[in-house]
């Protein structure tokens, strides 16, 4: 059994926990002889260039005398052009230069399809720890525990009593079945995500198999997130229906949280390296005595601009030259300034792409929709509309310069351009299953061109009893908050087919779209969305991102948010955005993957 080295990355924010700005230059100062230390990360998305620091406090850990793990709770190869241009292999690179010890698997490692990240995980000198992923067979993809026959019968891993500690420590791990739909569903044809009863289930058994195995201490990491729309699915939902886990380090909905809203031994740290847990057990107990976040960075407002501001400052050498050796080429090639924006555009989830209408969706959808006019003559336009899913934007574009790695930024996942042919009845479908749950934020939610629509969150969407095929959405009943004004300036006809302009990951049916996946008519241009918005920047706006796109366009109408009792477009607190503060709470409110 593979031992575990374990680092924890991550947060500093709680409803109920303040903490200092800045920490000192050693920001681990107790004597630590006698326990074990698990570090952990989650939904890292690319930002390997924290890594080393990462290290560090894994160093400064074991300094102190602790025997230390790290392991991570999944989204590591997916949201920067750092490690989506070799679509996730250099983020196995980068775990294994910091010496992670277990990773559990996010929806986010299944963006470029089961066989590449196969071929990723080849190279892993961690253990990978995913007990709810059936391949074609029915067993368990990852499955490093065998029978006497070779059979897989768990995917767990025992840490060895190092030093003499007398403590063992069982890890096992389990991915959110939404990556069903969140990942493209034609790449992950033949796997299964159990979900519901039948993940509580296979976590049982995990936790069986380890209390047999004698072990003091049971952590599970969840790329499973606590969100309302991730419901049966979410780590609470496990906590509840489960006996035996001791501490779960989960992932997935970015949320900042040292425990549950009833005392749950739940921990996350946020996105992006912004913290690392802790959990700090004591090897003659056996018990977990503390688990907390320590900051890595923040970002303050200077001059109207948000900078990075590290609230831990040291480096591994070895793993920051490991990143510079990924960045250095793509910077040089990506860095060159294209174009200019006259105007900051919105890359924000909530509120933002997830939630309304954005001023960057609009552009996106616009550059989509030129795409086709200009480079697909046969799609005859007065019918055709485009839509992207507000997902799958994930980065703000800033007034000023605009460099290939900006837009590779906001669009990282190497979408090609698909167009969909559907009846308006089957389009209304689509629009009705994306804004299922609004004003909560989903991945699905469309930003689009052509239309005018207006979208009623005063109905509860009415839901049909069977969920859409390969997919955690299930099909509306009925079509009740959603009301297509008009098409290109023309009245909506349900009967008439429309040729939607979208995305190849949307047109296989991802976030919600499964009305599109169902479509008999479609083709994909192979156009790779991202040189789109590039070159419709530079052709058609010449390139300037202008004053046309200082706001959103007034495409979508939002009425009766029964959040405000208001009429219009959608308002929120922004909670999420607390995390971004250097005195940090942690939110029950928060981004969503």
């Amino acid at each position: 059994m593979r031992k575990a080295l374990a680092l924890l990355l991550s947060v500093v924010m709680s409803l109920s926990l303040l903490v200092s700005t800045a920490w000192a230059e050693d920001p681990v100062t107790q004597d630590l002889a006698g326990k074990t230390v698990i570090l952990h990360t989650n939904d890292v998305h690319g930002a390997i260039q924290d890594y080393a620091k990462v290290a560090a406090l894994k160093a400064d850990y074991e300094a102190r005398g602790a025997i230390v793990y790290l392991v991570d709770a999944g989204d590591f190869s997916q949201g920067s052009v750092y490690v989506s241009l070799n679509k996730g292999a250099d983020a196995v690179t980068m775990l294994n230069a910091v010496g992670y010890d277990f990773v559990t698997l996010g929806n986010h490692e299944f963006d470029y399809g089961a066989q590449q990240l196969a071929d990723n995980l080849k190279k892993a000198k961690f253990g990978v720890l995913c007990s709810d992923v059936l391949d074609a067979d029915g067993n368990i993809l990852c499955s490093d525990v065998l029978d006497a026959d070779g059979n897989p019968v768990a995917n767990a891993a025992i840490t060895s009593e190092v030093e003499g500690s007398g403590l063992k420590i069982g890890f096992f791990g389990l991915a959110t079945p939404e990556t069903k739909t969140k990942a493209n569903p034609a790449l992950i044809k033949g796997l299964t995500f159990l979900s519901g009863e039948a993940l509580y289930k296979c976590a049982q058994e995990d936790i069986d198999w380890l209390k047999g195995q004698n072990v003091d201490v049971i952590i599970c990491l969840t790329h499973l997130g606590v969100d309302k729309e991730s419901q049966p699915n979410t780590s609470y939902d496990l906590y509840k229906n489960t006996t035996g886990i001791d501490f779960i380090i989960d992932g997935h909905s970015h949320t900042v949280m040292t425990k549950g809203p009833n005392g749950e031994p739940i921990q996350s740290t946020g996105t992006a390296l912004a913290n690392v847990g802790v959990i700090i057990i004591d090897n003659a107990t056996k018990k977990i005595e503390e688990n907390k976040l320590v900051p890595i960075w923040h970002t303050e407002k200077k001059d109207d601009k948000s900078v990075t501001v590290y609230d831990y400052t040291k480096e591994d050498a070895a793993v920051a030259a490991a990143a510079k050796a990924i960045m250095d080429p793509i910077d040089a090639a990506y860095g060159e300034v294209f174009a200019k924006s006259a105007v900051d555009l919105n890359g924000a989830k909530a509120p933002g792409n997830r939630t309304e209408e954005t001023n960057l969706g609009d552009l996106i959808t616009d550059a989509m929709m030129w795409a086709i006019k200009t480079k697909a003559p046969s799609v005859d336009m007065t019918n055709a509309v485009a839509i992207t899913n507000g997902g799958g934007i994930r980065a703000a574009i800033n007034k000023g310069d605009i460099t290939k790695k900006d837009i590779n930024t906001v669009l990282p996942f190497g979408n090609t351009l698909a167009v969909v042919y559907v009846k308006g009845s089957e389009l209304l479908e689509a629009l009705e299953a994306s804004t299922y749950c609004t004003p909560e934020a989903v991945g699905g939610f469309p930003q689009f061109a052509g239309m005018e629509v207006e979208l009623n969150i005063a109905p509860k969407y009415d839901k049909n009893a069977k969920e859409y095929p390969g997919s955690e959405y299930f099909g509306p009943k009925s079509i009740n908050r959603i009301t297509i004004k008009s098409i290109n300036g023309k009245a909506f006809d349900p009967n008439a087919t429309y040729a939607v302009i979208t995305n190849n990951f949307m047109a296989a049916g991802g976030d919600t779209y499964y009305a599109f996946a169902a479509a008999k008519e479609q083709f994909d241009t192979g156009l790779p969305l991202d040189e789109i918005l590039m070159e419709y920047i530079t052709t058609e706006l010449n390139g300037v991102v202008g004053e046309q796109y200082a706001k959103p366009q007034g495409r979508l109408t939002i009425v009766n948010n029964p959040k405000t009792g208001d009429s219009g477009v959608v308002i929120y607190m922004g909670l999420a955005m607390l995390a971004l503060t250097g005195t940090a709470v942690i939110a029950k409110k928060k981004e969503l993957i």
